[in-house]
C-alpha cells in the first residue's frame, strides 16, 4: 500500500474542514490553536496512516495541502 505524508501550510489554511471529512483515514483534524487569520487550521494526527490518496490535498478549495509519497 502506498504511503505518504500530507504537509499542510497552517498559515494559509482557512479553516473549511473538508480535508478531514475526505480523509479515508481520518486522520486529519482541526486545532485547537489558531494561525495568525485567528483560524483553527487542519493538522495530522498520525502521518504513519496516511496511504497517499490525495483526498485531502484534492479537495482543499485554497490548495495549501502538499502530499509526499513514499516507495
Amino acid at each position: 500500500m502506498p504511503k505518504g505524508k500530507p504537509i499542510i501550510d497552517i498559515e494559509k489554511c482557512k479553516g473549511c474542514a473538508l480535508c478531514v471529512t475526505a480523509c479515508p483515514k481520518k486522520i486529519i483534524n482541526m486545532s485547537s490553536q489558531t494561525n495568525a487569520q485567528g483560524v483553527h487550521f487542519a493538522y495530522c494526527v498520525d502521518e504513519t496512516k496516511c496511504i497517499a490518496c490525495m483526498s485531502c490535498a484534492t479537495i482543499c478549495p485554497d490548495m495549501v495541502i502538499e502530499i509526499l509519497k513514499f516507495d
